[in-house]
C-alpha cells in the first residue's frame, strides 16, 4: 500500500494540476502543494480541515453522497486568499472493490487563467492582422496616390508584373517612392503572405554589408553574437527582398549577389554549409547603372540579370497634378498621429505647393506637410508662414509670372462665402509674409487702406506680430 502512495505522491508533486482528496465526510485527506498555494495556505494547514472550510461553495459532499460525476467545469472561488478566481476542474468519487464510496477527488486545471492569457494572444494576433490587412490595402500598388496619366500607365505595368517573380529595378531621383513602389509590388504577389525585408546597400558600411546580407556564424569573427546572426536574404525567405540604392554596392558583393541569383544559395560568413533561399529580388537605385556598367563600376551580368523589367519613378515635378492630393493625404496622416482633426490647406499654400519645384520629390513633400501639421494654429488653416523658406523664396502670386503654366487651382469645399473668405485670408497672410508683418506695407500691396486692412486681420484672427522676423 506504501508503495502505491509513494507513487501516488510523486505524482501529485510532478503534477502543474491541483488535487484534492476528501473522505466520505468532506475531510481533507490530501491536497498537492500546488492547489495549497493556490489557496495561500500550506498542507498542514488544509488537510484534516472540511472541505467547506476552504471552498465554501464545494460539491465534493454532495458527488461522494449522491455518485455523480463533473468534467471540465468551471469552478468561481467566493472565498479566502482565491475569491473572485475561476479554474476548470474535473470532480468523481472513488468506490472500492465492493462498490462502497470511499472518497472523493478533484483535479483543478488552472486553465482559466491559461485561456485568458490566450485569449488576450489571440486578440493581440487579430489586431496584429487587422494591421497586417491595412498594410497591405495600403500599400496596393491600385491604392498608390497619384491620377497623372504616366505615373498610372506605371502602375498599371507594376499590375501586370507584380503576380510573377521577375526582378524589378525601380529607377528615380531619391524621394520619388521607390521603397514605396517596392512594398506594392510584394503586396499583389503572390508572396505577400511572407516577408518583406528591405536593406539600404548605401547606408551599411563595406565591411558589414556581406554580414547583413547572409548573415554569419559565432566564430567568423571576434565579438560575434553566440549562436550566429540570420542574414537578410535568409529572413526574406519564401517572401521579397529589396535592396535599395543597388549601385552602391562594392564590386565584390555584387559578385556574391550575382551567385544568389544563379544559385539561389549562399553561405553565411564563417560558414561552410550552403543555404538554399527562395526570393523576389526589387532593386533600386538613383543612378545611371548602364553608364556605371560603360565605366566598369557595376558588373555588366549582374545588372543584365536585375534590369529584366526596369520601371522607372518621375519626380514630383512631372507629376503637377499629383500635388494635391498627395499634400493633401499627408497632411491628414500627421493630423491623425498628433490627435488633430480637420487641419485645411489654404489655397495660398496650395498655390505655393504647385509651383516649387521639389528636389526632394515626394518625401520632401512628406516632411514640409508634416512640418505645416505641427506650426498650424487651432482654425486648423494651413497658411505660407507655415511652410518652409525655400518655398517662399520660389513664390511671388502678385507678379507677372504669378499665372503662368498649367497650375490646376485646388478645388477648397464649402460654400462661395467660405471659399472667398478662405481667399481674403490667404491674400492677407501672403501679403504681411512678404512684408515682413508690416502691415502698412501689406496693406498697400493689396489696395487698402490700413484702417480696413485692420478690421480684415481682426475679422480672420490674424496678427502681425506673427509675421515679424526675430
Amino acid at each position: 500500500m506504501n508503495y502505491y502512495k509513494n507513487i501516488v505522491s510523486q505524482i501529485l508533486k510532478m503534477t502543474s494540476d491541483g488535487f484534492i482528496i476528501t473522505d466520505t465526510e468532506g475531510n481533507v485527506r490530501e491536497i498537492n502543494k500546488q492547489y495549497a498555494d493556490f489557496f495561500g495556505k500550506s498542507r498542514s494547514e488544509i488537510i484534516g480541515k472540511s472541505i467547506l472550510n476552504i471552498i465554501p461553495n464545494s460539491k465534493m459532499i454532495d458527488i461522494v453522497k449522491h455518485k455523480f460525476s463533473e468534467e471540465d467545469a468551471v469552478h468561481k472561488y467566493i472565498d479566502g486568499e482565491a475569491k473572485g478566481n475561476s479554474v476548470i476542474v474535473s470532480r468523481s468519487y472513488v468506490e472500492d472493490e465492493d462498490g462502497n464510496v470511499v472518497a472523493g477527488v478533484a483535479q483543478v486545471k488552472f486553465k482559466v487563467q491559461t485561456l485568458a492569457v490566450a485569449k488576450k494572444l489571440m486578440n493581440e494576433y487579430e489586431e496584429l492582422e487587422y494591421y497586417r490587412e491595412e498594410f497591405q490595402n495600403q500599400n496596393r500598388v491600385d491604392n498608390i496616390i497619384g491620377s497623372d496619366p504616366k505615373f498610372r500607365e506605371i502602375v498599371k505595368e507594376c499590375l501586370k508584373v507584380a503576380k510573377t517573380d521577375i526582378p524589378v529595378l525601380l529607377t528615380g531621383e531619391t524621394g520619388t517612392g521607390k521603397e514605396v513602389m517596392a512594398k506594392a509590388l510584394h503586396t499583389n504577389s503572390l508572396r505577400c503572405d511572407k516577408p518583406f525585408v528591405s536593406i539600404n546597400c548605401a547606408a551599411i558600411p563595406f565591411e558589414l554589408l556581406e554580414s547583413e546580407l547572409f548573415g554569419y556564424m559565432d566564430v567568423a569573427f571576434t565579438g560575434a553574437k553566440r549562436g550566429g546572426k540570420k542574414g537578410k536574404f535568409q529572413l526574406a525567405n519564401g517572401g521579397t527582398i529589396f535592396l535599395d540604392e543597388i549601385g552602391d554596392m562594392p564590386s565584390s558583393m555584387q559578385a556574391k549577389l550575382l551567385r544568389v541569383l544563379q544559385e539561389r544559395c549562399f553561405e553565411r560568413l564563417g560558414g561552410t554549409e550552403s543555404l538554399s533561399v527562395d526570393v523576389r529580388i526589387i532593386t533600386a537605385t538613383n543612378r545611371d547603372l548602364a553608364r556605371m556598367v560603360e565605366e566598369g563600376t557595376f558588373r555588366r551580368d549582374l545588372y543584365y540579370r536585375l534590369n529584366v523589367f526596369p520601371i522607372h519613378m518621375p519626380p514630383l515635378r512631372e507629376r503637377q497634378n499629383d500635388i494635391q492630393p498627395l499634400a493633401a493625404y499627408f497632411v491628414d496622416k500627421y493630423a491623425a498621429a498628433n490627435g488633430r482633426s480637420g487641419i485645411r490647406i489654404s489655397l495660398a499654400v496650395m498655390d505655393m505647393l504647385q509651383r516649387y519645384s521639389w528636389p526632394g520629390n515626394i518625401r520632401e513633400l512628406e516632411n514640409v506637410m508634416e512640418r505645416a501639421v505641427l506650426l498650424v494654429g487651432q482654425d486648423g488653416l494651413i497658411l505660407p508662414q507655415h511652410l518652409p523658406r525655400e518655398l517662399h523664396s520660389t513664390h511671388c502670386p502678385f507678379g507677372p509670372e504669378a499665372h503662368k503654366g498649367p497650375v490646376e487651382p485646388y478645388t477648397a469645399s464649402g460654400t462661395l462665402q467660405d471659399r472667398l473668405d478662405e481667399l481674403e485670408r490667404a491674400c492677407i497672410t501672403d501679403a504681411l509674409a512678404r512684408h515682413k508683418g508690416h502691415m502698412g506695407h501689406a496693406a498697400q500691396a493689396l489696395g487698402l487702406t490700413e484702417r480696413v486692412m485692420a478690421l480684415r486681420m481682426k475679422k480672420y484672427g490674424i496678427s502681425y506680430k506673427d509675421f515679424r522676423q526675430h
